[in-house]
């Protein structure tokens, strides 16, 4: 090993970051000075990737999950030679269209294997990828054939240790014994304030010895040698993830700023990063030059990585050929097609014309998909029988079963909402993640990821209302509906009916680039005869009115459908025209064409009223300046949810009493 070579390999990836930052004017330098022997190691050695095929199933995983060091990973993607990313887009950092923005973003550069920026989410990430990885392994590989072989790496600093996900995502690799996740602790003791010792005197190490570890130290972050020693150490260790603390300077190799807070999130200087050239020996003085050899290096090792995955592909090739039945069962996991299949599936769509609630529907469409589709992975929030999220007859995952497909995710929806987009991240699976619809706040921020990311993760959310009852306002959502509508990017489906909650879980299935929430009641729900497929438009006519013009449009989701569609009946029956539009998805209502939307919602119709137990906040836009809103717009009581209905106006008798006095009617 030329250790010349690798101390300037390293030392690329140090003045690569910080020429970024101070041309940006704008940036972390801190961490990429101080890591970047931590991933130069890591990439250079220890990974099996193949820059030339970033998709390779078979690759090792990478997630900076301190993704404030982006600078960091955009100079490894261009030194290894990642989607042709350039100097010129390394010149551009942070700027507008650029490759290169300010925080990771999956799907946006190529190589990047996650969007981090929320601290703590990618350790989140992370453990979804090394569950999907001892799954996949469990399911498909045979002696001599390992098809899912392949390590996490998660690259953290004292942030996202600090942040709750951290123990809720690491609590749970411990318990499911994940070997082949490896967390890269890059401990430099700064975070923006100064000195973590002011918020943060911890011993960390115990607390991921006490979820399960096996831990591991660095003294020194410069010692390349050692890192890799202690990467081999956590690779030897089969049955615990591994935890590896590196000791670092934030802003090494400029003396102003080594070990202060200072270095963490503001660029250096044109004298500091000159300073720093000086300081590491650099050759060049222009700014983004690098030596040719050092670019002949970082191509060798890239010629490695493609070596390691031919050899793969030649026993993955042989794996096809000794089990046949194994290799088309692999890639129907990965054919995105397979769920538009359902469409025509008549035991999918029939019609039992039973009155329930929709999470038990949702349970049992659950159980007649989990058949159809076998990388579906899923679980709640230690809510499952509540929920109606277990698939029946099969085993739970652990590290002891972890072929099992149903997930236990224990109390930790936050975590378990990462967890899950690590899954989706990973590829191969179809997963869902489920707890009551209150709780998705604490869900809120990764699922807001889910949609940034274009992952097609859904939530099953039960107990959507006023209707939990007898538990209180605490489990009471008012305002949950909207929050989750704002999203940009995320489908969320109130269904009023079997029918609605079939076409929810189909167009959740089917969906490539967009989160789904299934937003589910717990009481029973009437059977609406007029609901089916066309609930997959997210909005439709349930009742037509009965004369030419209609005197009153309601608009309904979930359990006040069938309310809405009553309170209609009855001023029909005292010769006013009424139009019920179901509107399970504003969403997906929003994607269809203007001519469609016109026809359900005709412009000409002003005297519209939407009912629905939840935020107002949702409707202006459909309901316009004369609208009447019959919504939620205080917290709820604990009583009987016949009762609480009855109190908040969510009848038949007190929507009418509602309309008239808004429309004169």
């Amino acid at each position: 090993m030329n250790k010349q070579l690798e101390t300037l390999a390293v030392n690329a990836v140090r003045i690569l970051s910080a020429d970024m930052v101070q041309k940006a004017n704008s940036g972390h330098p801190g961490l990429p000075l101080g890591a970047a022997p931590i991933a130069y190691e890591v990439w250079a050695h220890q990974m099996d990737h193949n820059p030339a095929d970033p998709e390779w199933i078979n690759r090792d995983r990478f997630i900076l999950s301190a993704g404030h060091g982006s600078s960091m990973l955009y100079s490894l993607l261009h030194l290894f030679g990642y989607g042709g990313l350039g100097i010129e887009d390394l010149k551009n950092f942070r700027q507008l269209g650029s490759l290169t923005p300010g925080h990771p973003e999956y799907g946006h550069t190529t190589g990047v294997e996650a969007t981090t920026g929320p601290l703590g989410a990618g350790l989140g990430m992370a453990v979804g990828m090394a569950i999907a990885e001892k799954h996949l392994a469990a399911k498909f590989n045979r002696e001599g054939y390992p098809v899912f072989d392949h390590y996490t790496y998660a690259l953290c600093g004292d942030g996202c240790l600090m942040e709750g996900i951290s123990s809720e995502a690491m609590s749970l690799a411990g318990t499911c014994g994940l070997g082949k996740l490896i967390v890269l602790y890059d401990s430099n003791s700064i975070t923006i304030e100064g000195s973590t010792g002011i918020a943060f005197t911890e011993d960390v190490e115990k607390r991921f010895e006490a979820f399960g570890f096996q831990i591991l130290t660095v003294e020194d972050g410069n010692d390349t040698e050692a890192i890799g020693k202690a990467v081999a150490q956590a690779k030897a260790d089969k049955e615990r993830p591994s935890f590896i603390k590196i000791t670092t300077k934030i802003g090494y190799g400029v003396p102003a700023k080594e070990g202060r807070a200072s270095a963490h999130g503001e660029p250096l200087g044109e004298e500091n990063v000159k300073i720093l050239r000086e300081s590491l020996g650099w050759p060049e003085q222009e700014a983004f030059a690098v030596p040719q050899e050092v670019y002949e290096h970082y191509s060798t090792l890239a010629r490695s990585g493609a070596a390691k995955e031919y050899f793969w592909q030649q026993m993955f090739e042989e794996y096809g050929r000794k089990y046949p039945e194994l290799k088309a069962g692999l890639d129907a996991y990965y054919d995105e097609e397979a769920p538009f299949k359902l469409l025509d599936d008549e035991e999918f769509w029939a019609r039992t014309g039973k009155a329930e609630a929709t999470r038990s529907i949702s349970g049992k469409v659950l159980n007649v998909i989990k058949d159809r589709m076998p990388n579906l992975i899923g679980g709640s929030a230690d809510l499952g029988p509540s929920n109606k999220t277990v698939m029946n007859g099969e085993p739970d995952f652990s590290r002891t079963c972890p072929e099992g497909r149903n997930m236990h995710y224990g109390v930790r929806e936050l975590g378990m909402t990462a967890v899950a987009n690590g899954i989706l991240l990973h590829g191969g699976l179809r997963t869902y993640a489920a707890t009551f619809f209150v709780f998705s706040d604490y869900m809120k921020p990764m699922l807001r990821l889910s949609s940034l990311m274009g992952l097609p993760m859904i939530s099953v959310l039960t107990h959507d209302s006023i209707g939990v009852g007898e538990d209180g306002p605490t489990h009471e959502p008012v305002e949950q509906l909207t929050m989750l509508r704002s999203l940009p990017n995320m489908h969320v489906f109130r269904p009023a009916d079997e029918m609605e909650t079939k076409a929810a879980w189909y167009s959740a299935l089917t969906s490539l680039k967009t989160p789904t929430c299934l937003v589910l009641s717990r009481q029973n729900l009437p059977v609406l005869k007029a609901s089916g497929k066309e609930a997959l438009r997210g909005g439709y006519i349930l009742k037509k009115e009965s004369s030419d013009t209609a005197d009153i449009l309601f608009i309904a989701t979930g359990s006040e459908t069938g309310v809405a569609l009553e309170a209609a009946l009855k001023l029909e029956e005292e010769g006013i025209s009424a139009r019920v539009v179901s509107m399970p998805c504003l969403d997906v209502f929003e994607e269809q064409d203007k001519a469609y939307q016109e026809s359900v919602l005709p412009k000409n119709v002003r005297n519209r009223a939407v009912v629905e137990a939840g935020s107002s906040v949702s409707w202006g836009k459909y309901i316009g300046i004369d609208g009447c809103y019959i919504t939620m717009d205080e917290f709820g009581a604990s009583a009987p949810a016949g009762q609480l209905f009855e109190k908040y106006g969510f009848t038949a008798d007190a929507v009418v009493k509602r309309v008239r006095e808004c429309f004169a009617l």
